[in-house]
């Protein structure tokens, strides 16, 4: 055995159209094995990495008549996929036949070419097929009559701490069990599917097939694949007859594609309650820490360090690989773009960690027959420690463990042992089964796979729909052909079968009308679909290359070969997920007509992101009874700051259709939720449903209630320059820009100890206050909100100018419709400066105004009606009444039709008499009533014109005008389309106009039309 380092190579990709379209510029240069990396805010700043090897991809090189893409002339530098085969893959297929164990695992953030270098797109093979092409040709050459090969692969992909068998043809396919060996200490996936491999193309059509179950097991779970890693294992055994023995040498190679390396530098969820309940970030977190402690065992700096290696999946799986027996590779992939110079510098920070760490290697050999004795010898031992028990002295037992943690390290490690007997057992089986019989076993079931593998467009002569994935290596995977009159699609008995969240059985049909002529339908009023972004609520004619969104999930594009070229020519010739996303963004009204800022772009990719996530989150808040309905707001910062900036900020709003309350959560947060939310609908649809009646600090849906901002009045301070009053009644407005009540406020100059200036006091000239003392006081007199929902608690809260800390109003409980504060605050200020000058004339006390929630529900009635109640003493069923139930009745009246009781089904006959006669005579219908009433009238003031502070502000409320005005059409019909689903709480909502206008009409900024109202009757039908 012996020590070496792990082998570093760096890979830049070329700029992607996102960074093209912003007119990135390359920030990183290579000079041989040296990485220089520029900070774009600083050209002096300059940082430099040293590695193994270097490759530069970003430009130089043209698409050759093959589609390969080449280098474009002999002096340039560009690096192909075939130059990293020939400096480290050779190397490490040359250690595979010498008996080493190699590994090679791919590291970057999502985007930079991780997956392109280790699988690659098309003609253009990455690391995996080279490799695997090369192996074969290699094993053609060293056969011969006293060596014998044998190739297995699998494959699997590691999820939200889930192992999941891509090669399995298990329907569905269940997470696999990660074991440790007792005796080596090694992990591995239990009964993980291993293909016997007799030439490439096997290979190719295992690794076909293996993308394509990743990709429709993405869809159909709503995985986000860039946080999934994906495990590539090649088995290449070696039987080499000797004069005395027969030889058995082993190599395990490694492919490990890790998912996005973003995830490590996201500062954001610390404040999320529910952070470390979610196991979507612990791989690649653990993984670092595993690579920190490894190099501080490797340098020295710790001897006896421990490696957490057992505290993810991902690390438990790749332990040998990292600090074990095998030669290893890193391949760290980044962008070169100035937008990514963060992410760039952190990718290289840690590959130059990873360059440190030992592995410890050796050749794996040993004669087969001593072989089959070890076996034979473990199994005995396993078989003796079970029957004596002294496996209980292997605990690894740690101090303070309680005794049922003992005992569940107990039953983990017996039943590891027997585990490992079976597995033993069945390696013996094996042996004893010749290698040509195993290769036309699975020769036989490739032959026989439900999967087709055609996965181009060559020779198809008929329409066919083609899927879109957020991983371009997932996309134009999955092919449909349109090749019959009539196309249904759904969950069961379909001509295209799909799964997943908001999939009817019967979801959709595709006719073909004429020659090249195809019509698109729902099956059903309920069936959610979108063409090109837009809801299809009758009958579309689909066109060449027409986006089609099918459930929440499912992206297609119709490609209709016979008239590709009368495509309309602004639509991108190759459509991407990222395209088919800006559809759906455009029909929201999301995306800028010019898209010239920085800061509209960073936004525009954040809805891009957000967009797809919050629709999902909406169909599983349905499916799983929440009421909870999720938007992307955005908030103008001088209302979520308290201060008079330009500028906005995207949150995602969460709210309570039933009570009404509302929580504001960042996107960071959300990420963090949607993924534990996502985690909970996979246990619901397993059959898991204890996850339904979680407590609510475990229910991601759930956050403890917080004062909720209503919304903002501006206060302006011009008239402090001349030394005058000013006293009005200022509207209050939310981040919509609709009002919500109105807040009266006095402003006065005054002396130290609050009393009124004289009227000689007053000034002409604004300079006349410069290098003297100055106090104002501030006055709110009373407060009108709309909303009787926020009539409990409310208080205000401001800052004026450079303070630190907000003053904040006692809490005032409303118990009028006008509620009284007549709280007052002086300022002083010691020295009047241009400063302050500028702040009177331009700037502005941005009040905020919160109110408490509660829990208290809208409708007395209302959680009752979820289950059905069906009365078994009635014949005609048809015209039945509908009630429902919920919580404990809805649990005890399940338990109850489940055990057939006759006594307890007249009891729920009766129970549903008398609802169903309370419901006719009242209609089931809460109202919830706004109390309108009109402001006092205006007090008279003297009108100044508006600073230049407050167009930008104008502008920012109307630039969110302009993006949110079709923000929640989607939404809104999620929730509408409880009306058509008789299992689920049907919605109706009555707008009420505001009745009432406010004076001092020159200074409100108009309301927008939105389907948010004051005033809603929540009705039950």
């Amino acid at each position: 055995m012996c020590e070496e380092l792990i082998q570093v190579a760096v890979r830049l990709r070329p700029f992607n159209q996102r960074e093209n379209d912003r007119h990135a510029k390359s920030i990183v240069d290579v000079d041989g094995k040296t990485i220089f990396i520029m900070d774009p805010l600083s050209s002096q700043e300059r940082k430099q990495f040293s590695f193994d090897y270097t490759y530069w991809s970003h430009d130089d090189f043209i698409q050759a008549p093959s589609a390969i893409f080449q280098a474009d002339d002999i002096s340039s530098s560009y690096n192909s996929q075939r130059k990293l085969f020939d400096d480290f893959g050779r190397d490490l297929l040359k250690s595979a036949f010498s008996g080493f164990n190699c590994s090679v695992f791919a590291y970057g953030q999502t985007g930079s070419g991780k997956s392109y270098s280790m699988i690659g797109y098309g003609v253009n093979r990455g690391l995996i097929p080279i490799t695997c092409n090369e192996l074969f040709e290699e094993i053609e050459n060293k056969k011969d009559s006293h060596t014998h090969f044998q190739v297995t692969l699998s494959m699997m992909e590691v999820y939200n701490e889930q192992v999941r068998d891509l090669l399995s043809r298990k329907m569905p396919k269940a997470c696999l069990t990660v074991r440790q060996h007792p005796t080596s200490g090694y992990f591995y996936p239990q009964d993980l599917c291993t293909m016997p491999v007799d030439n490439y193309k096997d290979v190719e059509r295992l690794l076909s097939e293996g993308i394509q179950n990743r990709t429709i097991a993405s869809t159909n779970m709503n995985r986000t694949s860039s946080r999934a890693h994906t495990i590539v294992t090649i088995h290449l055994d070696q039987i080499i007859q000797t004069n005395y023995d027969e030889i058995k040498r082993m190599s395990t190679m490694n492919f490990i594609d890790l998912a996005g390396s973003e995830t490590l530098t996201n500062p954001g969820i610390s404040g999320d309650r529910l952070n470390e309940r979610t196991n979507i970030n612990r791989s690649l977190s653990t993984f670092e820490n595993v690579v920190s402690a490894l190099v501080d065992r490797s340098s020295g700096v710790k001897q006896k360090c421990f490696v957490p290696y057992r505290e993810s999946t991902l690390t438990k799986l790749i332990q040998n690989s990292l600090g074990g027996n095998s030669k290893t590779i890193m391949l760290a992939t980044l962008s070169p773009a100035d937008v990514n110079y963060h992410e760039t510098l952190n990718t290289l920070s840690f590959a130059d960690r990873v360059k440190r760490i030992k592995n410890f290697i050796s050749i794996n050999e040993i004669a087969f027959d001593k072989f089959i004795h070890q076996l034979k010898e473990e199994n005995q031992d396993f078989k003796s420690l079970i029957e004596t028990g002294n496996y209980n002295l292997q605990l690894d037992v740690k101090p303070g463990m309680s005794s049922q943690e003992i005992e569940v390290i107990r039953e983990q490690l017996k039943e590891n042992i027997n585990e490992q007997i079976e597995n033993n057992e069945k390696t013996l089986q094996d042996s004893k089964c010749s290698w040509d019989v195993k290769l036309q076993h699975a020769q036989l079931a490739m032959k026989y796979s439900l999967i087709s593998f055609k996965t181009s467009q060559v020779d198809r002569t008929d329409p066919f729909l083609v899927n879109l994935h957020e991983d371009p290596i997932l996309s134009y995977v999955i092919y449909h052909d349109l090749s019959t009159d009539e196309i249904t699609i759904g969950s069961r008995n379909c001509t295209i079968c799909l799964n997943g969240l908001s999939i009817l059985e019967r979801h959709a049909i595709i006719r073909h009308i004429d020659l090249n002529k195809y019509e698109l339908s729902p099956a059903e009023p309920t069936a959610r679909i979108k063409v090109n972004g837009y809801n299809l609520n009758g009958i579309a004619y689909l066109q060449h290359r027409d986006r089609i969104l099918f459930g929440a999930n499912h992206l297609y594009v119709f490609l209709n070969p016979l008239v590709e070229q009368e495509s309309v020519s602004d639509i991108s010739k190759i459509i991407t997920w990222e395209y088919a996303q800006k559809d759906i963004a455009k029909a929201k009204g999301l995306l800028f007509v010019d898209n010239t800022m920085i800061e509209q772009e960073d936004f525009e990719q954040k809805v891009l992101n957000l967009l797809p996530l919050i629709s999902e989150a909406n169909l599983i808040s349905e499916e799983l009874n929440k009421y909870r309905l999720f938007e992307i707001i955005l908030m103008p910062l001088s209302s979520w700051e308290g201060i008079p900036v330009p500028g906005s900020k995207l949150l995602v709003r969460m709210k309570n259709i039933v009570t009404n309350n509302v929580w504001f959560w960042d996107d960071v947060k959300f990420l963090n939720r949607i993924y534990i939310i996502k985690d909970h609908y996979e246990k619901f649809l397993d059959g898991k449903e204890d996850i339904l009646y979680i407590s609510k600090e475990d229910d991601p849906f759930w956050d403890p209630l917080e004062d909720v901002l209503i919304g903002t009045a501006n206060v302006f301070l011009q008239s402090l320059m001349y030394c005058m009053d000013f006293a009005d009644e200022i509207s209050i407005f939310d981040h919509k820009c609709l009002e919500q009540g109105c807040i009266s406020v006095n402003l006065s100059p005054c002396l130290p100890n609050g009393d009124a200036l004289t009227k000689e006091k007053f000034i002409d000239q604004p300079d006349e206050l410069l290098n003297k003392p100055y106090n104002f006081k501030i006055t709110i007199n009373h407060i009108e909100v709309n909303d009787e929902h926020h009539s409990k608690c409310l208080r205000v809260r401001y800052k004026i100018y450079n303070e630190f800390k907000f003053t904040e109003t006692k809490i005032i409980c409303r118990h009028a419709w006008r509620a009284r504060i007549n709280q007052s605050r002086i300022k002083t200020v010691p020295n009047i400066d241009n400063n302050w000058l500028t702040f009177f004339d331009n700037g502005c006390i941005v009040l905020q105004i919160f109110a408490s929630q509660d829990e208290k529900k809208s409708g007395a009635d209302l959680f009752k009606f979820t289950t059905r109640l069906k009365p078994t003493n009635v014949q005609n069923k048809d015209n039945l009444m509908e009630i429902y139930l919920f919580g404990k009745e809805e649990q005890e009246y399940l338990n109850d039709i489940e055990q057939n009781d006759p006594d307890r089904l007249k009891h729920w006959n009766d129970y549903y008499e008398k609802l169903a006669l309370r419901q006719n005579n009242t209609s089931l219908s809460y109202h919830v009533s706004q109390k309108c009433s009109p402001f006092f009238s205006r007090m008279n003031t003297t009108s100044f014109q508006r600073p230049s502070l407050t167009n930008q502000l104008n502008h920012t409320n109307r630039l969110i005008r302009s993006s949110t005005s079709q923000l929640n059409q989607d939404d809104d019909q999620a929730s509408n389309n409880h009306t058509m689903n008789p299992s689920r709480l049907r919605w109706k909502r009555a707008i009420k106009s505001n009745k009432f206008q406010r004076g001092n009409e020159q200074n409100k900024i108009p309301p927008i039309p939105n389907n948010e109202t004051n005033s809603a009757a929540c009705t039950i039908q």
